[in-house]
């Protein structure tokens, strides 16, 4: 057990497969959801896990901002900080993403969590997202990717929300922290405003430490992996690329390295998996029609292409991207609310049994 943690690098590793173990099994107990905190908010009127989601995101912010000025990390070297931004592929990408995810009746994140439980319906979305990934970062739709990306791509002065204060005569630094204080204050006061949310431990708890772990993913990342020489990159929830990963590590174990995000969703499965049997939820499912598993098909598909094209899925441009204050995390949530819309008016919403 002494050389688990003998260097920095398998200490990451660790930790974000515990990171992912923790995450499951919250996700599993809270049914912590995007997707079904926006359609029960349209088609119910119920907004109970929208507002977990809203919940998670105001203390993603403030924790991680609060953690990057104590451990001096520098959210802006994440990959949602592109210095010109790609403003056609994050709103296409997470229009596709959105839409995506509806089809499949559970993001990324959520079909991970599912998949813990017996539902095999998530095994086929999530091969096919990994492959449709893969096939966007350095296949076939990778010229796609790329015009799309420089279609419009304007440069801006700062890559985050300081481009507001600025002109203030805020510091960066003040500026990122008066603006997290802000946000999350909005958000937390929207989420609280509800008194079924605040009467529901398993959604105010649910949001309040998945926004924890968001940080958590930071510190192992930034701190934990630390190294003048040999740098961890930095990293936390997300999950279309890092799906992709675990299908090649599982592929080419012994010509390629293990990756943080491969622990983490090695550990969502688990975590998932442990509670799904502690409270006897866990169930063998797979698909009721044809048409059925070719929405899952079509919905893992659009969701590896989308969410590579903007930079994330739900948790990772959703919270992570969030927490980071990154400009471009605005346009792709904007983006994957739009395409679930749609899916609602034109697919016919989601299935009750996600």
């Amino acid at each position: 057990m002494g050389n688990l943690f003998a260097n920095h690098l398998s200490a990451v590793l660790w930790a974000g497969a515990l990171l992912g173990v923790v995450y499951g099994m919250i996700a599993q107990w809270s049914r912590f959801c995007l997707l079904r905190g926006l359609f029960n908010r349209w088609q119910q009127n119920d907004s109970r896990r929208l507002r977990a989601f809203a919940l998670a995101m105001a203390v993603a912010l403030v924790s991680s901002q609060w953690l990057a000025w104590q451990a001096g990390i520098n959210l802006t070297r994440t990959p949602y900080h592109p210095t010109s931004l790609p403003v056609a592929a994050l709103l296409v990408g997470g229009l596709l993403f959105g839409y995506g995810m509806a089809l499949a009746n559970a993001c990324g994140a959520r079909s991970l969590v599912l998949l813990g439980t017996g539902n095999l319906r998530s095994l086929l979305v999530l091969l096919v997202l990994g492959i449709a990934a893969y096939m966007t970062m350095s296949g076939v739709l990778a010229e796609f990717r790329l015009w799309m990306e420089d279609l419009y791509r304007p440069t801006l002065p700062a890559t985050d929300l300081t481009l507001v204060t600025a002109p203030l005569g805020l510091d960066t630094e003040t500026g990122r922290l008066v603006l997290a204080g802000l946000l999350s204050l909005a958000l937390t006061a929207w989420a609280l405003s509800s008194r079924a949310f605040r009467t529901s431990p398993r959604d105010w708890l649910g949001g309040l430490l998945i926004g924890l772990l968001v940080a958590a993913g930071w510190w192992i990342t930034g701190v934990l992996g630390a190294d003048d020489f040999d740098p961890v990159r930095l990293a936390s929830l997300t999950f279309v690329a890092p799906v992709g990963d675990s299908l090649q590590y599982l592929m080419l174990s012994t010509g390629t390295s293990l990756r943080f995000g491969v622990t983490v969703v090695a550990g969502i499965v688990v975590g998932s998996l442990l509670v799904s049997l502690l409270t006897r939820e866990f169930a063998w499912q797979s698909f009721t029609s044809p048409s059925h598993n070719g929405r899952a098909i079509v919905g893992g598909f659009l969701m590896g292409v989308g969410g590579i094209m903007s930079i994330g899925c739900t948790l990772g441009q959703g919270l992570s991207g969030f927490s980071t204050l990154a400009i471009s995390s605005f346009l792709a949530l904007a983006g994957i609310v739009a395409g679930s819309r749609l899916a609602l008016r034109f697919s016919g919403g989601i299935a009750a049994s996600r």
